[in-house]
């Protein structure tokens, strides 16, 4: 396969932190053509530092003029889906940052546009893809560890109020929510992805500390389809940050703790009593290879996928089921009751929107 001609859009931190480095690193599979962002100086900023010819303030001139057979979509949440709207109807695939969309209506309509064999659009959640949560997702499926039953999700991150001084964040609007949308969705999607699909959750979420219209912290209880429970915690209020998933089974007690990354060494497996004394099966549970979570590693397997003409991972179904599971999120804890997964439809608040404008965010008065 010749070289996959690549162009972004959004050219802020994510784009020269996180992308730019990856497509340099796959730089014999991948070329990138064009940039382009509103701020023209920032562009060309970009450009020079990477090397970048193609410099543009606008995803369709860069569309029109560059071609590209993959879009990446850096922009703010609330332009994702124009961008990747329009990157699929000129023909290329796409791969966006998190998260996917605003809303679960806006993800149905970006997968319509979808073609068989391609191209498709999909989201960048990578902790999917190291080493670590790959072994641990063939145990579950083979049933290694036993039966899964008690599961831990926290995202205890540290976000000061100046954070939130960029206009688009903590608005339902142009950020679709707090931390359950823009910063624990990375933990809950691994959790997923280990444990499979969720049946129902009860939840709560408040406004504490920030000024935003949007919660700063929310707590959920979420029942798996293997009979599984889980406890998930997003927070932007908690000053040591940590990203803790820990899973029991009937065997063993994984747990993985890093903060914006993992490595095999992030990852631990303990045996239950009744297996502690057999060393050998035990050390058999750890991961031969050491992948790191990574852009790198999901960009790999993106660029096998276009080369196959085959729907890559976090994408359509897959790719909604995180999404799924926030709205629900925020509609147990704005109704103040459980949310089924099978009571979820195709209109509604909770379908065109992430929360009920009625329900106000109000952090407490300080005395």
């Amino acid at each position: 396969m010749s070289k996959v001609k690549a162009g972004l859009i959004g050219a802020g931190g994510i784009a020269t932190i996180a992308h730019l480095p990856t497509l340099k690193a796959h730089q014999g599979r991948v070329e990138v053509a064009a940039i382009a962002d509103l701020d023209v100086d920032r562009v060309a900023q970009v450009a020079e530092e990477w090397g970048i010819p193609g410099r543009y303030t606008d995803v369709d001139a860069l569309l029109e003029a560059e071609k590209p057979d993959l879009l990446i979509v850096c922009t703010p949440p609330s332009a994702h889906k124009e961008a990747v709207v329009k990157g699929l109807q000129a023909g290329a695939w796409v791969w966006c940052e998190k998260p996917p969309m605003l809303t679960l209506s806006d993800y149905d309509e970006v997968e319509a546009h979808e073609r068989e064999g391609g191209p498709y659009a999909s989201y960048v959640f990578q902790h999917r893809f190291g080493s670590g949560a790959r072994t641990l997702k063939q145990q579950v499926a083979e049933g290694t560890l036993g039966r899964p039953m008690v599961a831990l999700c926290n995202t205890l991150w540290y976000r000061p109020h100046a954070y939130y001084d960029v206009p688009w964040r903590g608005l339902w609007a142009t950020e679709g929510g707090g931390p359950a949308m823009g910063h624990g969705i990375h933990q809950m999607d691994l959790l997923f992805e280990v444990l499979g699909d969720w049946t129902e959750v009860t939840a709560v979420a408040e406004t504490l500390d920030r000024d935003i219209e949007t919660e700063d912290v929310s707590f959920a209880i979420v029942k798996f389809a293997s009979g599984a429970i889980a406890s998930i915690v997003n927070s932007v209020l908690s000053p040591r940050e940590t990203s803790y998933l820990r899973f029991d089974f009937q065997d063993a007690t994984v747990e993985v703790e890093h903060l914006y990354g993992y490595d095999n060494s992030s990852w631990r497996w303990t045996p239950a009593p009744h297996k502690a004394e057999d060393a050998e099966t035990v050390e058999s549970w750890r991961p031969h290879d050491n992948t790191p979570s990574s852009h790198k590693q999901q960009l790999a397997e993106l660029l096998d996928a276009m080369e196959a003409g085959a729907r890559p991972r976090a994408s359509g179904h897959d790719g909604r089921r995180t999404l799924e599971f926030i709205a629900a999120l925020y509609q147990s804890a704005e109704t103040g009751r459980r949310v089924r997964r099978d009571e979820l439809v195709k209109d509604g608040i909770y379908y065109t929107g992430m929360h009920d404008e009625n329900v106000i965010y109000q952090k407490p008065q300080e005395s």
